[in-house]
């Protein structure tokens, strides 16, 4: 198990994940402390299947207005629910995209290899945005610029990402900066 820590410029905050990495998974739990849009905390569990697809992501997370919990579950043949409620807009989605969570940039990047070889993906996130835990469909395309380097891609939104050799990152412009190093 290693421990990677951001500071977060997007939310004014730091994220510290504690993560294993096996084989094509991952498992990783991770605390998040942020003051944009307003002051909140929040705690995840993220889990993946084989080639770093999101089986499941259960997240609290507490503001001034009280505590929210989402527990969103990918049933490993396209279909999502949250807190057991069917979510077809993003029915199709491989991976999670936990809002200003530089961690979740890892999973599509690993299972193509986008840090190390030439490529460009494009993919269809279950985005959750924080801290209201909303989820919606996101469309996302990575492309490998150079090894350590893939430009992410979002709507009007774009920013090259360092990832260090496992797949993690270390730059996000605009987003965060790792903290510490291996």
């Amino acid at each position: 198990m290693r421990a990677i820590t951001w500071e977060v410029s997007g939310s004014q905050g730091f994220e510290t994940a504690w993560i294993q990495l096996g084989e094509g998974v991952l498992r990783a739990r991770g605390r998040v402390v942020g003051t944009v849009p307003e002051p909140y905390w929040i705690s995840y569990d993220l889990e993946t299947a084989e080639g770093f697809v999101t089986r499941r992501l259960t997240v609290e997370a507490e503001a001034e207005a009280g505590t929210r919990t989402l527990d969103l579950l990918h049933d490993g043949h396209g279909r999502w629910t949250a807190n057991g409620e069917p979510l077809a807009d993003v029915d199709g989605a491989l991976d999670c995209d936990l809002g200003l969570c530089p961690l979740t940039n890892t999973m599509p990047v690993l299972r193509h290899a986008l840090h190390r070889e030439p490529g460009e993906r494009e993919f269809l996130m279950a985005w959750v945005s924080v801290p209201d835990l909303a989820v919606r469909p996101s469309r996302q395309t990575y492309t490998h610029l150079r090894p350590g380097r893939v430009r992410f891609a979002s709507g009007d939104f774009r920013s090259d990402l360092e990832f260090d050799e496992e797949g993690f990152v270390v730059d996000y412009s605009q987003l965060a900066t790792r903290l510490t190093a291996r």
